[in-house]
């Protein structure tokens, strides 16, 4: 099958960022008086997830220095849900992926999946927190701010969310994820975190909010009577920061890599569309979707793939069964799970999702190819795309159309391994 030439492109977003991450946390510690709600000699667990959130493991250390000088004697509690398999062991590989190692931090790992229940919301919904947290005398909760891959609403993923989800290990996210089977996102999140904050000793919590190029844009010490509101204004913020595909209504996206790291559904729904429950202020209209590999810092865990329709059978022989199973049932999402279409080279997948979007020839299809729903800012267009560029001020061409790099074995070759010439055109 012929296919058509690619343009790399660089995209503009209009985004501030955070020049030194570790002054902006210890800033915004002192901001609200860190030491009016933690006290020399108290315990305190400080949450970390398991999302690719930038400079994560250098805030949490930052978080850790000042408690620490603040007499307190803090410790890290993974707040993931069911990821990892479920497991301490698990979770803990998870947070030294992204370097949150005892020796880094300066603190114990805390990794139990142990939970207590603490009463119900209004609705009859049961609560469980990790018993590590709770036993703690104070709990600061670390979280990014942003719009959530399967529902819609003011609030969204953030310190919220964390707390009932993250820090309800398995049996809490899976008791939250059954209940907004029958409630929506925000309905569970509002009133279970209102519950949580009246009974738990929540000393603060620490919002992050990223821009488009995948950096920390904003840092704000957060106190518990705030959360929602202060969640759902830097919900705003992060709505208009999230990155985009650059054009609409592609034939044909070809997504490199998909993982946890990445993104909660291993590729985020607001960039390519398909989210489950409501559909966001933008939606690209894809009509196929390919994803190539697994991230490494995934562990196998595929959640997302059944929002694919076609794959490789190496990213299938990749997948951990029941780390995937357990993620997708948890979160009451089964056909997260389902095994696209697969193919044993990228070649053949991508002449299949050609051969099904419509009459048009295969070399004028309207192609799209991105490493990873968080970079963004250099992507693969077909040449059938270029009109949608023409006179966009945000968007920039790197040079001359080039054909789609194939490897001995009919794979692509890696997103990088043949950039074009840094000769900018006009688009």
């Amino acid at each position: 099958m012929s296919l058509p030439l690619m343009l790399r492109v660089r995209q503009r977003f209009d985004a501030p960022r955070v020049a030194d991450v570790a002054g902006a946390v210890r800033a915004e510690l002192a901001r609200i008086g860190l030491r009016a709600f933690v006290h020399p000699g108290e315990t305190v667990a400080v949450t970390a997830g398991s999302r690719g959130i930038a400079n994560i493991a250098v805030i949490l250390r930052t978080v850790v220095e000042a408690l620490k000088e603040a007499g307190a004697r803090p410790f890290i509690v993974p707040a993931m849900g069911s990821h990892g398999g479920a497991t301490a062991d698990g979770q803990r590989a998870i947070l030294e992926g992204f370097g949150i190692t005892e020796s880094f931090v300066g603190a114990p790992i805390r990794p139990s999946m142990d939970t207590i229940q603490l009463g119900t919301t209004p609705d009859g919904i049961p609560l469980h927190f990790a018993r590590a947290a709770h036993d703690a005398d104070r709990i600061v909760v670390v979280n990014r701010v942003k719009p959530h891959t399967n529902f819609s609403g003011t609030i969204e993923s953030g310190l919220i969310k964390m707390m009932l989800i993250g820090l309800g290990k398995h049996v809490g996210a899976a008791t939250c994820h059954r209940a907004i089977v029958d409630h929506s996102f925000e309905h569970v999140a509002r009133s279970a975190g209102r519950v949580l904050l009246g009974c738990c000793r929540v000393a603060l919590g620490l919002a992050i909010v990223e821009n488009g190029y995948d950096q920390t844009a904003h840092v704000e010490a957060v106190l518990p009577a705030a959360f929602e509101d202060r969640e759902q204004a830097l919900l705003v913020l992060a709505r208009q920061w999230l990155p985009r595909l650059p054009i609409r209504r592609p034939d044909l996206l070809i997504v490199d890599q998909m993982g946890k790291n990445v993104s909660g559904s291993g590729m985020d729904t607001n960039v390519i569309g398909r989210k489950p429950h409501g559909t966001g202020d933008w939606d690209p209209g894809v009509k196929r979707l390919f994803v190539r590999e697994l991230t490494p810092e995934t562990h196998g865990n595929a959640y997302g793939i059944g929002l694919a329709d076609f794959t490789t059978a190496r990213l299938v022989r990749a997948i951990d069964r029941r780390a995937t199973a357990l993620n997708c049932l948890t979160a009451s999402h089964p056909e997260a799970a389902a095994i696209p279409m697969h193919f044993d080279t990228d070649r053949e997948a991508i002449d299949a999702a050609l051969g099904t979007v419509g009459l048009g020839p295969p070399e004028r299809a309207r192609i799209v190819r991105i490493e990873n729903t968080l970079r963004l800012v250099e992507v693969d267009v077909s040449e059938a795309c270029r009109a949608d560029l023409a006179g966009r001020a945000d968007v920039e061409i790197l040079g001359p159309p080039r054909p789609l790099a194939f490897d001995h074995e009919d794979n692509l070759l890696p997103f990088g391994a043949a950039l074009a010439p840094r000769e900018v055109t006009r688009a």
